[in-house]
C-alpha cells in the first residue's frame, strides 16, 4: 500500500465554500480557519493526536449561523479521509481509545467498513463553548461519519466541565482513527475482511 494517502476535496454551495486536505500517513501538522475559534481548536487536537495532517479552509453563512459551516466541514473532512484510504485494502480497520482529561473520561471506537453509522452518547450542560453552539458536535460526527465511511461510537463515560467532554470526544475519536487507518502488514495489502473486500 502507498504511504502517500493524501487527498483534497472542496465543496461549495450557497451557505459554504469549503476546501479540505488529507495526509493520512502525517505528523499532524494543520492549518485550520472555518471562523469558529472553538471548532478550529477541536480540529488542531483532532489532527494532532490522529497523526493526519490537516488543512481546512471554510468559508461559511456565520452570519446565519454556524450549523452550516460545521456541517459541511464534516462532510468535506469525511469525504477527503474517503478518498486518501482508497479501497481501505490493508488497513486495520478497527481502531478505539478511552482518553481522559481532568475529571472527564471519553471513549470512542471506529470500524472503517464503507457502512457509515454514528453512535452518541454524549450529553451537554451548556448551550454553548465559546460561541459555538454544543449541539453541532453530534452533527460534526455524524458528518464525518456518514461520508468517511466509518461506523463510529462516542460515549462520554462521565464528566462535568463541557469544554473537557468535547476534547475528549475529538481526541478519543482522533486516537482510535489513528489506530485504523495504520497499515497493517500482515494483511499484505489485503482488506482487513472474511469477504475479501469491505
Amino acid at each position: 500500500m502507498s504511504q502517500n494517502r493524501t487527498a483534497t476535496v472542496t465543496r461549495k454551495t450557497k451557505e459554504t465554500d469549503i476546501t479540505v486536505t488529507v495526509g493520512l500517513d502525517g505528523t499532524g501538522k494543520s492549518d485550520i480557519a472555518t471562523g469558529i475559534g472553538f471548532f478550529d481548536h477541536m480540529l488542531e487536537s483532532f489532527s494532532k493526536h490522529s497523526a493526519i495532517d490537516l488543512t481546512v479552509s471554510c468559508k461559511g453563512d456565520l452570519h446565519i449561523d454556524m450549523h452550516h459551516s460545521v456541517e459541511d466541514t464534516g462532510i468535506v473532512i469525511g469525504q477527503a479521509i474517503l478518498k486518501a484510504l482508497g479501497d481501505f485494502a490493508g488497513i486495520t480497520r478497527f481502531g478505539h481509545a478511552y482518553v481522559p482529561m481532568d475529571e472527564t473520561l471519553s471513549r470512542a471506537a471506529v470500524d472503517l467498513c464503507k457502512r457509515p453509522y454514528l453512535v452518541w452518547h454524549v450529553q451537554f450542560t451548556r448551550d454553548k463553548i465559546g460561541e459555538m453552539d454544543t449541539e453541532l458536535f453530534k452533527e460534526f460526527f455524524h458528518a464525518l461519519a456518514g461520508n468517511g465511511g466509518m461506523c463510529l461510537h462516542i460515549e462520554n463515560l462521565y464528566g462535568e466541565n463541557c469544554h473537557h467532554i468535547a476534547e475528549s470526544c475529538f481526541k478519543a475519536t482522533a486516537r482510535a482513527l489513528r489506530a485504523a487507518i495504520a497499515v497493517d502488514p500482515k494483511l499484505g495489502g489485503k482488506p482487513a475482511s472474511t469477504k475479501g473486500s469491505l
